[in-house]
């Protein structure tokens, strides 16, 4: 089972997709994390990728899908994997199809986190991160017993830059840019659920599970 887990930032989709490694065993792919360790371990698309990184270059659609073919040869991937941040357009979508159809895989479904922008705002704008040992809160629904400082450590709270609200904003203006063709291409291809994720983070758990079972094959 290959799924794709389409959101914006704050949609809960990360937090789903660590239920979905627990309870499933599918790993979850983050090019990210996959660039850093290709890099570091020094593979060929991983000396391809730097010599991009190094010029200040972003790496092509080519050379990231050639790290998500060589990742998911791993024996962990052999019953199925999440991607998630990947793909972002319709191009590296397409070329994801190709790499899959020359290994006779093929994506199952993609799952769409909707959200009101207004929502995902409230949700980014609010979270607090302590300075010292990373731990989270936010402002309406997990507050410190103590105001911005940690229960854990003690340290102070701070609001990250890319929590604030004009840059969230702008965050949300790239993402529905981006992936609004993307979300019509996996429609087309008759691949699209999309979850209602402004719930509770139980309730979306519940219509993932629904909505993947319907995907089975």
């Amino acid at each position: 089972m290959i799924v794709v887990l389409l959101g914006p930032p704050g949609s809960g989709k990360g937090t789903q997709a660590k239920r979905l490694v627990s309870e499933r065993g599918w790993p979850q792919l983050s090019t990210g994390d996959m660039l850093r360790s290709a890099i570091a371990q020094g593979t060929p698309v991983g000396i391809e990728a730097k010599g991009f990184m190094d010029r200040g270059a972003l790496v092509p659609d080519e050379v990231v899908v050639k790290l998500i073919a060589d990742r998911t040869r791993a024996s962990d991937c052999s019953a199925g994997f999440i991607l998630d941040g990947f793909p972002r357009t319709i191009a590296q979508a397409q070329a994801l199809d190709e790499m899959l159809v020359l290994r006779q895989l093929k994506v199952n479904c993609a799952i769409q986190f909707e959200i009101g922008d207004d929502l995902v705002v409230r949700r980014l704008s609010g979270r607090r991160t302590c300075v010292a040992c990373g731990s989270m809160y936010h402002l309406e629904t997990l507050k410190p017993a103590h105001a911005d400082v940690c229960d854990q450590c003690g340290a102070s709270l701070i609001q990250r830059d890319d929590d604030r609200t004009d840059v969230v904003s702008k965050r949300l203006s790239v993402y529905h840019h981006q992936t609004a063709p993307l979300v019509d291409y996996y429609r087309r291809a008759e691949k699209l659920t999309v979850l209602n994720a402004g719930q509770s983070p139980a309730a979306v758990t519940e219509g993932l599970s629904v909505a993947l079972s319907s995907w089975v094959t």
